[in-house]
């Protein structure tokens, strides 16, 4: 029954159908050849949605949204550009150092890539070509969900149950996400050393770093204020993310003046369409996860593992190769939903920390938003930029195989990923 279920929401994706409505048609195959009846469907439904730390997704979308809107990647550009200095590839490392200071506040690849595109691309591609600023872009835009707050992590942690928190997701993704920062800095450097691509910026200098570091010391207190109050247990994820969204108005209005009382229905909008999408997925997952659980699909599958190795670290790769192949051809809010119930378990059951698991689970499939055929953060850039699609993912390569580099790390020294959290008590 669940290969005939998971069959039937694969052959709809693939189709083109909407990912909801996929779900929601392979929970009603799996209750027909279950022979329960569809009103099962109804208190399970509800039960999944009428969940309070489901309400920081839209609550974490409005606050990036908000801070798009109201002038805060100027800032942060002019942040970058004060520590950066004349170097080789200096603008493409402004690049990603804007990336990095959105994806704190934003968490979410996607809105970052929009907005980093839109803004950078036309002053890069003067020094480096469409092709080359494109690929930056998508590169700083996936640190979007590893560098906390992430959207990504909190559907996460939600699907795997009490033995994993949004606040220690969280905190497992600081140590990778400035290793992979510093990586991706490194990489522009050689590539435009290897290309000989012009000097660019200005020289550093203490006034200017000092001007910028002031101007910008309220934008930066924001993921201080929501992160260290989660963490600190001020507050919930929830009460966090809509600390947040007051920030942001704050911001907005008060400091930089750019956030006008017009773009808040459009605001509004965006999020609830993408709030709505989420959870519907998560509504419909509810039902095809119970199906699983009565078929015993966990325990099938921990048994089908073990059986291939008794190896946790061979463990982890096969999940690594399955999700780079999922990547390829599903959405990962999607994966997220429809996986993570099977093998959270099972990694459990190998021994795996559930944090180390959760992290590498993530970031396999963000990996997955930057390779063809459905890398939705390729669409995007594709989109604002009209880059081809082969160019793009031709220029993206070299950090697609910078982020497996630092996968593998992961996987080979967990303490990367688990310090941080043990030493704050998750």
């Amino acid at each position: 029954m669940s290969l005939i279920v998971i069959a039937s929401f694969l052959a709809l994706a693939f189709l083109g159908m909407p990912l909801a409505f996929s779900l929601g048609v392979a929970a009603l195959v799996g209750l027909w050849i279950a022979g329960f009846d569809v009103n099962v469907m109804a208190p399970r439904i509800l039960n999944a949605v009428n969940s309070f730390p489901l309400m920081s997704i839209p609550l974490f979308m409005i606050a990036g949204e908000l801070m798009l809107k109201g002038g805060i990647m100027e800032r942060l550009i002019d942040f970058a550009n004060a520590f950066i200095g004349r170097v080789r590839g200096g603008l493409a490392q402004v690049t990603i150092v804007s990336g990095a200071g959105l994806a704190s506040v934003s968490g979410a690849a996607v809105a970052d890539a929009s907005a980093l595109a839109s803004t950078l691309v036309p002053s890069l591609k003067k020094q480096y070509g469409l092709g080359f600023s494109s690929g930056i872009v998508a590169a700083a835009a996936n640190l979007g969900p590893i560098i906390p707050p992430s959207g990504a992590m909190i559907v996460y942690a939600f699907m795997a149950g009490s033995s994993v928190s949004v606040g220690g997701m969280f905190m497992s993704g600081v140590i990778p996400g400035i290793l992979l920062f510093l990586t991706f800095m490194a990489l522009c450097w050689f590539i435009a050393w290897k290309r000989d691509y012009p000097l660019a910026g200005q020289p550093i200098t203490f006034s200017n770093i000092w001007l910028q570091t002031r101007r910008n010391l309220v934008v930066f207190l924001m993921p201080v204020i929501v992160i260290g109050g989660i963490v600190g247990g001020v507050f919930t994820p929830t009460e966090g993310a809509a600390a947040g969204v007051c920030y942001a108005l704050f911001l907005g209005f008060f400091v930089t003046r750019r956030l006008k009382l017009a773009d808040l229905p459009h605001v509004l909008l965006d999020a609830a369409k993408t709030s709505a999408l989420v959870g519907a997925m998560i509504a419909f997952a509810a039902t095809v996860t119970f199906l699983f659980t009565i078929d015993l699909l966990p325990m099938k599958l921990a048994g089908f593992m073990q059986g291939l190795t008794d190896n946790p670290f061979a463990f982890l790769c096969l999940i690594a190769v399955m999700l780079l192949l999922v990547g390829m051809f599903l959405e990962s809010n999607a994966a997220y939903i429809m996986l993570v119930p099977l093998f959270h378990p099972v990694a459990l059951q190998y021994g795996i920390d559930p944090l180390h698991f959760g992290f590498l689970f993530v970031l396999n499939l963000v990996i997955g938003m930057l390779t063809p055929p459905v890398g939705v953060v390729l669409f995007v850039i594709c989109g604002v930029t009209g880059v081809k699609m082969g160019e793009l993912v031709r220029e993206s390569w070299p950090f697609i195989a910078a982020m497996y580099a630092v996968l593998l790390v992961c996987m080979l020294v967990p303490e990367l990923v688990t310090w941080l959290p043990e030493r704050l008590g998750y």
